[in-house]
């Protein structure tokens, strides 16, 4: 699942996506509320991090916005006003959550897991493909009634993977959805994983999953 934040303190923000990477989520920083809207409204999210103090567009003007144009998009408002004014301002603008800094980081991920649980539209929590089964809530996998355990990244790439499964993803795209930076041709990062991958889901299973494409990059499900 992929999450957005929005936080201006780089060390805040440093913290919020090495934990929240570390529990096995996507996770886009951006560091004020423009970026923070164009990014809500660009690309689908299953989570928004949302301080109000943010420079160039005050947090609540973009959860006003957000609701305009996401209104499933779960928010939870991540800030140091702490005043019960801004808590009720906060949530009557359509956060479903609302916590104050500082905050204990177990709190935080256990909110995050009962808004994504909860949501607002239906949301798929289980993605399969063949005898391979990932719950994306619960961060497992598994594989013939086999329990299989992934890295954060193994588990990142192999969602992107199934995610488009039945078509081939290119190495360029693989990297700028999981990894978030551009591609550079003399990284071989891709390939590393996918090996890393091949290991522990298609190692001792007759039929496999994942493919190579040739000139194009990979593919996971039915090899025709």
């Amino acid at each position: 699942m992929r999450i957005l934040v929005a936080e201006d303190d780089r060390p805040v923000a440093s913290f919020l996506k090495k934990g929240l990477e570390a529990e096995h989520y996507a996770v886009d920083i951006v560091p004020d509320g423009q970026e923070a809207l164009y990014m809500a409204e660009e690309y689908d999210y299953d989570l928004l991090l949302l301080d109000l103090i943010l420079p160039k567009l005050d947090g609540l003007q973009v959860l006003r916005q957000i609701r305009t144009l996401k209104k499933h998009l779960p928010v939870l408002v991540l800030t140091g006003r702490a005043r019960v004014e801004d808590r009720v301002k906060g949530l009557d603008l359509g956060a479903d959550d609302y916590m104050t800094k500082p905050f204990a980081f177990r709190e935080l991920t256990a909110r995050v897991r009962a808004l994504l649980r909860r949501g607002n539209t239906p949301t798929v929590f289980t993605l399969q493909v063949e005898d391979l089964e990932m719950n994306l809530v619960e961060r497992r996998v598994n594989r013939g009634g086999k329990r299989i355990e992934l890295t954060p990244k193994e588990f990142a790439l192999l969602e992107y993977l199934i995610r488009n499964q039945g078509r081939a993803v290119s190495r360029p795209m693989i990297i700028e959805h999981v990894w978030n930076f551009t591609f550079d041709t003399m990284t071989n990062v891709v390939d590393v994983y996918i090996n890393y991958l091949r290991k522990k889901v298609d190692e001792g299973f007759e039929q496999k999953l994942i493919h190579t494409v040739r000139g194009v990059g990979y593919r996971i499900g039915n090899s025709r």
